[in-house]
């Protein structure tokens, strides 16, 4: 299976973690080679032998959307396992921080959302296999390319795997506006966390949400009752690092 990343800097960012086999760089005619990141993704590219060609804008137009003159060809994305996420986390000595996404499926709310769990130090992502999303370029370029760098698992019954996490003494917070939910700044995040988000229409499923430990709200002071899934994830996971920080 091959996949097609673009972006520069999702490209970037594949080369970089070395993750993935990368089959080819494709680079656009007339694209400044010099100086900045583009520069820095051929220099990566020739020392791992990366085959690169040329193409016009137009081949690549028809390949990839918004690729900004840069395209590879690569390997399948390498998804990890749960005990990978759990030693990881245990090299870093700190308590382990994990998201699990509760069958989202656009693209574009998972990508940010990754984007902010990289960024916060999640150590790593749990997606059902069926009826998700899963990391397809699409989300890769939302993400920036960061979830390159990011430990995801694919599971078969998140509710399982929610009282497996369980088992290894962490806490599970299902993100979910329903009054019984503690409002997400009250709430002790410092400990070994799990925090479980749902589905851009209909939140966190019955089973799912009634494995978890404790419940996340964020207040709603407008007309609007929700915010996405990507911004209420990411400020509760900035809340996290604040706490953890403090």
């Amino acid at each position: 299976m091959i996949d097609l990343l673009y972006g520069r800097r999702p490209v970037y960012e594949a080369l970089q973690a070395g993750r993935r086999h990368i089959y080819k760089l494709m680079l656009a005619e007339g694209i400044q080679e010099k100086g900045g990141i583009v520069s820095e993704i051929v220099s990566m590219a020739r020392t791992a032998g990366v085959p690169l060609m040329r193409s016009s804008r137009r081949e690549l137009d028809r390949v990839a959307p918004n690729h900004q003159g840069v395209v590879a060809e690569v390997g399948p994305y390498p998804y990890a396992d749960l005990d990978d996420i759990l030693s990881f986390a245990a090299e870093q000595s700190v308590p382990p921080l994990l998201v699990l996404l509760d069958l989202l499926q656009d693209p574009q709310n998972v990508g940010s959302l990754l984007r902010t769990a990289e960024a916060v130090g999640v150590h790593g992502i749990v997606i059902p296999q069926r009826r998700a999303v899963g990391v397809t370029p699409a989300v890769v370029n939302t993400s920036a390319g960061a979830v390159e760098h990011l430990r995801v698992v694919q599971v078969t019954n998140l509710a399982r795997t929610v009282d497996e996490l369980k088992r290894h003494d962490l806490w599970v917070a299902g993100l979910e506006a329903t009054p019984e939910a503690q409002l997400f700044d009250q709430a002790d995040l410092r400990g070994p966390l799990a925090l479980v988000v749902g589905s851009e229409g209909s939140g966190l499923r019955r089973l799912v949400r009634e494995h978890c430990d404790f419940l996340l709200r964020l207040p709603m002071r407008g007309r609007v009752a929700s915010l996405n899934a990507a911004v209420a994830g990411s400020v509760v996971l900035y809340e996290v690092e604040r706490q953890r920080r403090s």
